[in-house]
């Protein structure tokens, strides 16, 4: 598939069309993102109303991601030091906490799936997690905390999305922004949506790591570090994972 301007792209754009027409917006959504909404429900309505108090904290503790796993010898303990760093992406400590990413994992999540797939898009979650995860693990090693919330690869998507959804002279497409070719790295800060919306996003985090509360509903300490972790992982590496090929123009904006 090309995304050069030509009759693929415009046949492509008036199907969308067409599909807006049939369905809201709101529920115009990928089949596999429902699935990860539906699953990271029925993890969080398990975790939160079907344990009881022990079992509950066993689930967390061998789902949940630590850096402290990571300072001991690795042949020394069990295996869950092999699955936290996914795991812990589907568990969330709140309900303010699963409906926050989950209203950003719609959001954003949305054009990359359309545009990468399904089998892409599992993969992309599993290594983006990771990277998060470990960036965490790097800033923190050896902390004891636990680590939960997809909120690390929610920022990969987003950080993905800033590579081809924000067509010029224009805001964020989550609609048609699948559409549209993948910048390369210097191309993307081409665009100053993508320029002010990183910035915005990066001073967001910087703040909330130096402890500004930025959300009116208290959902714990927040790992602004994994956020950055997979941000950088979803921008830097989104083309290894595209198979669109890549602009052979730069995008430029009035």
């Amino acid at each position: 598939m090309s995304m050069n301007d030509g009759p693929g792209m415009a046949d492509g754009q008036r199907e969308m069309d067409e599909d807006d027409q049939r369905s809201p917006p709101v529920f115009n959504l990928p089949r596999s993102l429902v699935v990860t909404l539906a699953l990271l429900a029925a993890i969080y309505i398990v975790q939160e109303y079907l344990l009881d108090d022990d079992t509950r904290a066993y689930f967390v503790v061998n789902l949940a991601f630590t850096p402290l796993r990571y300072a001991y010898p690795l042949e020394e303990q069990g295996f869950a030091w092999l699955w936290t760093p996914v795991t812990y992406s589907l568990l969330h400590g709140s309900l303010e906490h699963i409906l926050f990413n989950a209203l950003w994992l719609m959001a954003f999540g949305a054009p990359v799936v359309r545009r990468i797939g399904t089998l892409r898009y599992v993969v992309f979650w599993v290594l983006s997690a990771a990277a998060a995860a470990f960036f965490h693990a790097m800033i923190n090693w050896g902390n004891e905390t636990l680590l939960i919330g997809a909120s690390g690869v929610v920022s990969a998507l987003m950080g993905a999305a800033c590579r081809f959804a924000f067509p010029p002279g224009r805001g964020y497409d989550r609609i048609h922004g699948h559409l549209y070719p993948r910048q390369s790295i210097p191309g993307a800060f081409r665009s100053r949506t993508v320029v002010i919306f990183t910035a915005m996003w990066f001073i967001g985090n910087l703040l909330i790591a130096f402890g500004v509360t930025l959300f009116g509903a208290d959902m714990g300490p927040i790992a602004w570090d994994a956020h950055i972790g997979g941000f950088l992982f979803g921008f830097l590496l989104f083309g290894f994972f595209d198979p669109v090929a890549p602009s052979r123009r730069p995008l430029t904006q009035p």
